[in-house]
């Protein structure tokens, strides 16, 4: 029932309670590791339960589960002794939700898609005069930035000179341009990814200036963001709607 990809690890005081409530409640598949941790399963989701150290604070995770049948989900949960929250739609992200917390206090999101066929028709994929787009980073250095791009990104030269240089991975294509007279500004772009969390583990690897871990997001994207070193930042996003 469970359909987005989910990945996060959740600090837990009692690990028997919550593998109980993860497991009975929730219908989660169990495993425990070597070293004690319990990886739990359900469809493309897994959460690790690993112990709170006593120094750590009682701080709480909110994590976003989408599933294929919202009301189906909320019924269950509620036959299976849970309290989820009321259904509710939020239209600003199309999406039908509820709320349920863990022993632990996280605040478990569950939800599904509801949106409409956009007002205007657009062009169908592969036609019409539109065919791709080609961001533009101020960098200072474009030398510099080449080889960081190139090492810790992934992206492979197409065409260099002194001011300017034209990258591609994939199917993308960004463009370097020297920072003269732009001042400090910076730039951001999305680029949509087939597997966001195996990406994040590939640049991080390479020494790139990640940030957080990839997260779902309630709008239908699992993301993380990167920065190059001028400051530009690079959303890779996985949708799964």
């Amino acid at each position: 029932m469970i359909v987005s990809p989910v990945s996060r690890q959740l600090r837990v005081i009692d690990r028997q309670r919550s593998l109980a409530f993860y497991r009975d409640v929730l219908g989660f598949a169990a495993a425990t590791s070597d070293d004690g941790s319990v990886q739990l399963t359900s469809g493309p989701a897994q959460l690790d339960l690993v112990l709170r150290g006593t120094d750590e604070s009682g701080a709480r995770d909110v994590v976003f589960i989408e599933v294929a049948n919202i009301a189906a989900m909320h019924a269950d949960l509620a036959d299976r002794g849970a309290a989820p929250g009321p259904l509710a739609r939020v239209n600003w992200i199309k999406m039908q939700m509820f709320d349920l917390r863990d022993p632990d206090g996280h605040v478990l999101w569950f939800g599904q898609s509801f949106a409409e066929p956009p007002i205007e028709a657009h062009t169908p994929p592969g036609t019409g005069q539109c065919r791709a787009i080609m961001p533009s980073f101020p960098v200072d250095d474009v030398a510099t930035s080449v080889a960081h791009y190139r090492n810790a990104l992934g992206f492979t030269v197409n065409y260099q000179q002194s001011d300017l240089a034209v990258l591609d991975r994939d199917s993308i294509r960004l463009l370097l341009t020297t920072r003269a007279g732009q001042g400090r500004s910076a730039a951001s772009c999305c680029v949509y990814v087939r597997d966001a969390d195996q990406l994040y583990q590939e640049l991080r690897s390479n020494g790139a200036r990640v940030g957080s871990p990839p997260a779902s997001r309630p709008w239908g994207l699992r993301d993380f963001a990167v920065l190059d070193l001028d400051g530009n930042e690079i959303v890779f996003a996985q949708t799964f709607e």
